[in-house]
């Protein structure tokens, strides 16, 4: 099965609330569909508990942790 990746996504903070993320992102799972992906996943920080809200309104679910070394 192909998976979609979504990274970095990054919507200025006085613009947060106007909707762009949304179509963003609307635009990014179409994409994986028309592409054919069965799954679009992403990372986020835990330090953001409104991204974390914002992606579960899109029906994405928290289902693992990642882990990173900084070298």
């Amino acid at each position: 099965m192909w998976r979609g990746q979504i990274e970095s996504v990054r919507i200025a903070a006085d613009r947060r609330g106007d909707g762009l993320g949304r179509q963003m992102f609307a635009w990014a799972i179409a994409e994986c569909g028309a592409r054919g992906c069965g799954l679009v996943q992403l990372t986020t920080d835990k330090r953001r508990p409104e991204a974390l809200r914002f992606y579960e309104s899109l029906g994405f679910v928290a289902s693992h942790d990642g882990m990173k070394l900084a070298l």
